[in-house]
């Protein structure tokens, strides 16, 4: 019998060889991979050779050929194709499948066709043929697999005989072998709904398979059957067939027990293990379990028995009950994978385990049960963080983003909404790369300068600077290159800002603040009460306001708008001047400059915001008049101090005899100073009577759209209503500081423009740049036609002062002159709607040639003499001739018909004035 079974195999190692040489290729080099475990074939293919390709499983049988693997038939006849957990396609069989060549139960082999394409269609597929050989000859009595798809069953048939102890299985299964069919293979299963007898062709239509070897029987049944029925042993729940193999010929009644019961559940996870249990004692299984006696317990992955579990962090365990096997997430022999869902980053963990389990008990020698487990955790989300290692001292973000597997890789940002491939980030100053990590994890790098153009800045707290990265990172992930969005958001704040300080001085007419430039309008504004102080509230106060590449430079003169005067008297004005520095987009108050001079001032007049006057009034009489004696428009408001040649009042626009008017849009207050005449008594009348007369008008001006604050004066700019401008102009001869027996009534004005036709207010600022001319106009009143009004003499200075040096004269009698400083021209004067007597009039253009930055006032002392053959704004000629000649007019005097007048103040802005 030996030697015919060794004929028959070497008949088919020569069919097998002639088919290979059939257009057949062998596999190549690293492409496939078998072992044999636990009467397992063990088939795996390189993926990376599969990339790209399609490929298909044959079974060869030599006596029927080729058979295409499918999932019908994979269950029926013990195959399983899946994948590890690398990806890589992996095929099993058992040694007792279909179309396997056995010899003596002990040498096994399989030929499969491994066909791969570039097609789906699988047309043009190369067929490559491979052939597996397992040596299995130390069988125990019973054995069982539990694979994926199918449990498998196989006892030895010379099992001792049925014994006087009968067990209720076999005692059930008697009354019916009366009717097992003579010389055939019948099976019985007993499952909740009773007894079924079927025939083994029956069975194979219901997906069973049975069939015998030289020296045993086998059973492979699918999972969920029909027959079947699930019960739970020490907590996990197992699918059980119950079943009996019978066969009878002649006076043999062979009976077998074909019973097979597999886990189908055990598996229970924690954030950090996967634990799966399997019941040591099966009840089904295990006839009398005072007698069951475990003999080895091993555990492997993949095909690889693990000897030493301990090594490998893995915890193999056992109690009365259960076999416990632990395993870390993330241990080695699996694989840790990149997820997605629902949007959201993960991982899952995948690994491929079997636990061989060898026992003895009295019903049965030695059974040998080997359990299949491929496991894959739940989808665990591990939300990435972002690290940020930021260096504040080199202005750089250092920024990780991790912990991820190496299978995501970073393929774009969006930085500042703008996005970026890789290549171009790197171009646009972002460096990026990656790190890794001792527990094969990696993070993503990137780093970036606080001054590239995509990284946001704002101004914080007094000297601070806010730095803010918004980055969204676009990451692909796992095998299928999903594509994941992170956003992170890195700030970083620095003390990289220095507040300016302030440096204030004065001169004897001026305040002075000095600014340091750098962040000026960047983080900060300055502000003067609740208005920001810019060009236009400069100009309007009477500010001048200068800039180089350094510092900002304010001239505030004495009696600009927006200065508070601490004290005040007719002998020293204490003034101060504050402007806050403010956060712009806060408008947080973070210092306040603040200068504080006092001033030695003859003559002035301050309109307080709560309708307070201050006046100083300054009298060069000849002869000098008691300055005690002067009064405002009420007789009782008398001077709070004086002396020789100054009066100081003080008073409330709504008391003294004030007056008020409305005039555009200002609110103008008026009241005079004035001295009465002392009258000498005499021996007779007439009665002579002292000269001069004097009379000072008063005027304060309001803007009509301020309110005006009848309380308590405030000396907070930025609560209370700005100060009016006050002006004071004499109504008698002492305006021309000194004593004349007649003068003459001539007011100035300056024109905008060179038409003459629109004037500056008393109140309004005049700003000039160097070169650019200053229209001045001056008028004679209330005398004859016949007369002509003469500039004598006109100057400029930098004070009101009459008796003020330097001075650069303009006009020397009566005509024009260019120095080096200044320089006039006459105007021409044609007759208008306003001007009826040309004669009556003269205008000059003023130009400064100095580049400097000061304020000047145009003094001019004018005459009124017979009229000239000249034209108006001819050549002075006729002027000087005209002057020469005066001191012969019949009725005019040589020192008689003067006057004087002043016009300002202008102020000279140089072009980078601001």
């Amino acid at each position: 019998m030996e030697a015919v079974g060794h004929l028959l195999h070497r008949i088919w190692l020569f069919f097998l060889l002639f088919w290979l040489g059939q257009g057949r290729l062998m596999a190549p080099p690293g492409f496939v991979e078998s072992s044999c475990r636990s009467r397992i074939f063990w088939m795996k293919l390189n993926k990376l050779l599969l990339q790209g390709k399609f490929f298909q499983l044959e079974i060869y049988d030599p006596y029927s050929g080729p058979v295409l693997l499918d999932e019908k038939l994979a269950s029926r006849c013990g195959y399983v194709l899946s994948e590890d957990v690398w990806g890589n396609p992996v095929f099993r069989a058992s040694v007792l499948g279909c179309h396997v060549a056995n010899e003596a139960d002990e040498l096994f082999s399989l030929t499969v066709n491994i066909k791969v394409s570039s097609f789906s269609s699988m047309r043009a597929a190369v067929t490559y043929t491979y052939t597996m050989y397992c040596s299995y000859a130390s069988w125990a009595s019973r054995e069982i697999v539990c694979e994926e798809n199918y449990m498998e069953v196989s006892v030895k048939t010379d099992v001792p005989a049925v014994s006087n102890d009968y067990t209720v299985a076999w005692m059930s299964a008697l009354p019916e072998t009366h009717n097992v069919a003579y010389q055939q293979w019948q099976l019985m299963f007993v499952s909740p709904s009773g007894r079924k007898r079927i025939t083994v062709s029956d069975a194979v239509k219901l997906g069973y398979s049975f069939n015998n070897t030289l020296s045993r029987v086998y059973l492979r049944a699918p999972y969920r059957s029909n027959e079947s029925d699930v019960s739970v042993v020490s907590g996990v729940n197992m699918n059980v067939i119950t079943s009996t193999s019978m066969y009878r010929q002649r006076w043999l009644l062979l009976l077998i027990d074909t019973t097979v019961s597999c886990p189908v559940d055990g598996i229970s996870f924690t954030d950090t293990t996967l634990t799966w249990t399997v019941p040591r004692v099966i009840p089904t299984l295990v006839v009398q379990e005072s007698t069951f006696l475990s003999k080895s317990i091993v555990m492997g992955v993949d095909d690889q028995v693990i000897v030493n579990p301990e090594e490998m962090n893995y915890l193999l365990e056992y109690n009365e009950t259960q076999i416990r096997i632990t395993i870390p997430i993330g241990a080695e022999g699996g694989k840790l994978e990149s997820s997605i869902s629902g949007g959201v980053y993960g991982v899952i963990y995948c690994i491929d385990l079997f636990l061989e389990h060898t026992w003895t008990d009295a019903g049965w020698q030695t059974t040998k049960y080997t359990v299949i487990k491929s496991i894959t955790t739940p989808f665990m989300p591990q939300i990435p963080t972002v690290i940020n290692n930021t260096v504040p001292e080199e202005r750089l973000f250092h920024v990780a983003l991790g912990h991820f597997l190496h299978d995501v890789s970073l393929v774009a940002i969006t930085a500042g909404n703008v996005p970026f491939s890789l290549r171009e980030a790197q171009h646009h100053g972002f460096k990026i790369y990656e790190t890794p990590f001792s527990n094969g994890t990696k993070a993503f790098i990137l780093e970036v300068s606080f001054d590239v153009p995509y990284v946001l800045r704002e101004y914080v707290n007094r000297n601070e600077t806010k730095y803010t990265l918004l980055v969204n990172y676009t990451l692909s992930v796992g095998l299928e290159r999903t594509l994941y969005y992170h956003s992170a958001e890195v700030e970083c704040v620095i003390a990289d800002i220095e507040v300016p300080e302030a440096v204030g001085s004065c001169d004897e007419e001026n305040l002075y603040l000095t600014l340091p430039t750098f962040g000026l309008h960047q983080y900060w504004d300055l502000y003067l009460g609740n208005k920001i102080l810019n060009r236009h509230v400069a100009l309007t106060n009477g500010y001048l306001a200068a800039t180089n590449s350094t510092h900002l430079i304010l001239q505030i003169p004495l009696f600009a708008g927006g200065l508070i005067y601490e004290e005040v008297s007719f002998q020293k004005i204490k003034a101060r001047f504050d402007v806050a520095l403010r956060k712009i987009r806060t408008m947080e108050t973070l210092q306040m400059f603040s200068i504080s001079c006092s001033f030695n001032s003859s003559a002035f007049i301050i309109c307080h915001p709560d309708g307070t006057i201050m006046v100083s009034a300054q009298m060069k009489t000849v002869p000098a008049i008691d300055m005690s004696k002067t009064k405002l428009r009420d007789s009782s408001c008398k001077p709070r101090e004086y002396n020789e040649a100054h009066a100081f009042f003080k008073f409330h626009v709504t008391t003294c005899g004030t007056s008020v008017r409305f005039e555009g849009d200002h609110i103008i207050y008026e009241n005079e100073i004035s001295y009465e005449k002392e009258t000498l008594p005499r021996q007779s009348i007439p009665t002579i009577t002292r000269d001069p007369d004097y009379r000072l008008t008063v005027l304060c001006y309001y803007q009509a759209k301020e309110t005006l604050v009848l309380g308590a004066f405030s000396s907070d700019p930025a609560t209370s209503p700005p100060f009016g401008s006050g002006t004071m102009f004499p109504r008698s001869n002492t305006a021309a500081y000194r004593r004349v027996r007649q003068a003459l009534n001539v007011v100035s004005r300056v024109s905008k423009d060179e038409s003459f036709m629109e004037f500056y207010g008393p109140s309004m600022a005049i700003f000039r740049q160097p070169t650019e001319p200053v229209f001045i106009e001056v008028e004679l009143k209330d005398e004859s036609p016949s007369v002509e009004l003469y500039l004598e003499n006109c100057w400029v200075a930098r004070s009101p002062d009459f008796n003020s040096t330097p001075r650069w004269n303009i006009t020397v009698d009566g005509c024009e002159i260019n120095g080096s400083e200044f320089a006039a021209e006459f105007c021409p004067v044609p007759v208008s709607p306003r001007v009826r007597h040309p004669s009556h009039f003269k205008r000059l253009a003023v130009r400064t040639l100095a580049q400097q930055l000061e304020q000047v006032y145009v003094h001019c002392l004018v005459a009124a003499c017979p009229p000239t053959n000249t034209q108006p704004g001819s050549t002075c000629r006729g002027q000087r001739s005209t002057r020469r000649e005066r001191k012969g007019f019949p009725g005019h005097p040589s020192d008689s018909l003067q006057g004087y007048v002043l016009a300002g103040p202008v102020w000279i802005v140089s072009p980078d004035l601001r």
